[in-house]
């Protein structure tokens, strides 16, 4: 029978599900023979052997595959397979030191620049059939032997790509967060995050589709689709703020989680995993900012690389007032991280809330653009972390490029027409003191 890869894929799928296991694994092996490329297929003929009771042939194909996907470039689904050798009760320390020895930090097999194959593409034509059987013993034989058979990969690279989050680590602290990781192995529609609930841990797509949506008024609105190797998830547990939208499975996937209470298990045992982590949290937070903030619009991405080397990070704690009303403003701030509070003092004694910053605003722009003392008091109200970037410098920055000053300008003129009506007296509130009034031209009636 004439098909396409993704049907094919399909089918075996739905035998898988429906507990088919010998024709499941004739089918597997019959994509396999016709599209030896294919590197998924061989990790599920090691989840059928599995689920049949075959541990050993399992426990011997799940290691060749994690091994082989070491050497293609797909080290995630080898973390998986670690997760399942141990399941079946098998050592899995040297494909684990082999990931570590390839993807740490410090590996000379680590580029910027790595070639991976392709993906295969899902129009492939298939000749298998599909519908035939065989005994479960020789179904898994076969597929087992087929599996095994890399003969058609001549050669493997020998530069990867880093890995998200792990490439940052040494090798022990590589090794020390994969054994406090947790794999999950989800069906079509189950969620991984939900929009609203507290970010206690990242994640990493190992195989398999993720789509992203939220939900408002206006219904549901799904915003992205996540692959493998993609890392979500990481920016409301560095902010500690809510999920801002939820993931949920495409037919199926695995996914790598890494939770808070288990990085923080391995920075008690190696604390320089803290710098790690922090330097982490910094850049993803840079990287989410020059995405979503005007301000860098209109530079090219190496003048907001050289940009940001201008600025200076900074974490502040709750309470920490980082600008003080009726002060020479010091220049500009951008929040990496956490929740600030603005507010100023009405008739210069009744403090009124003039507004919330978030992860992604500016702020200390008005006195700049007006060269007058600060109008409001910033203060931060949870911990977090900021970027500043010193006058003199903005100065010359706006000057040089007036897209730039006329972004402050917009800025500045809209939260001084906002704060102008917040400190406005209240409706009917009487005078506190005298006023003159000239009557010469009122009409009296």
């Amino acid at each position: 029978m004439r098909t396409t890869l993704s049907a094919a894929k399909a089918e075996a799928r739905r035998l898988h599900r429906a507990g088919d296991h010998a024709r499941a694994l004739r089918a597997y092996e019959q994509i396999l023979a016709a599209v030896p490329l294919e590197y998924e297929v061989r990790f599920k003929i090691a989840d059928l052997l599995a689920a049949a009771g075959l541990v050993d042939q399992a426990a011997e194909v799940y290691r060749t595959v994690a091994l082989h996907d070491i050497r293609t470039g797909h080290p995630l689904p080898a973390i998986v397979a670690c997760d399942c050798l141990e399941k079946l009760g098998r050592p899995a320390d040297d494909v684990r030191q082999a990931l570590a020895a390839t993807y740490a930090s410090g590996s000379p097999q680590l580029a910027r620049f790595a070639v991976r194959q392709a993906p295969v593409d899902p129009a492939t034509p298939v000749n298998a059939d599909l519908a035939a059987t065989d005994p479960l013993d020789k179904a898994a034989a076969r597929a087992r032997a087929r599996s095994l058979d890399l003969s058609a990969y001549a050669s493997y690279q020998e530069q990867f790509h880093p890995l998200p989050f792990f490439s940052e680590l040494k090798p022990d602290a590589f090794l020390a967060v994969m054994r406090q990781l947790r794999v999950q192995r989800l069906g079509d529609g189950e969620i991984v995050l939900l929009q609203g609930d507290p970010g206690t841990a990242l994640y990493l797509v190992a195989s398999g589709e993720l789509r992203v949506f939220t939900i408002g008024e206006s219904g549901e609105r799904e915003i992205a689709r996540l692959f493998e190797n993609t890392l979500f998830g990481e920016m409301a547990l560095i902010t500690q703020q809510p999920r801002s939208a939820s993931v949920a499975v495409v037919d199926e996937a695995d996914v790598i989680e890494v939770s808070r209470e288990a990085l923080g298990r391995v920075t008690a045992q190696i604390p320089a995993i803290a710098q790690v982590l922090d330097a982490f949290a910094r850049e993803r937070l840079i990287r989410n900012l020059l995405q979503t903030s005007p301000l860098f619009t209109p530079f090219t991405k190496a003048q907001q690389t050289d940009l940001l080397r201008k600025f200076e990070g900074a974490d502040v704690d709750a309470g920490t007032e980082v600008i003080k009303e009726g002060e020479q403003g010091p220049g500009l701030f951008v929040v990496l991280a956490g929740e600030l509070d603005v507010v100023g003092r009405r008739g210069g004694k009744t403090e009124v809330k003039l507004g919330k910053l978030g992860p992604g605003d500016i702020f200390g722009e008005m006195s700049l653009v007006t060269q007058q003392p600060t109008s409001a008091t910033v203060r931060a109200c949870t911990r977090g972390t900021l970027l500043f970037l010193a006058r003199q410098y903005v100065e010359r920055l706006a000057a040089a490029i007036p897209e730039v000053e006329a972004y402050f300008e917009q800025v500045a003129m809209q939260r001084a027409r906002d704060n102008t009506v917040k400190l406005a007296p209240p409706l009917g509130a009487a005078p506190k003191e005298p006023v003159d009034v000239d009557l010469s031209d009122v009409l009296l009636i």
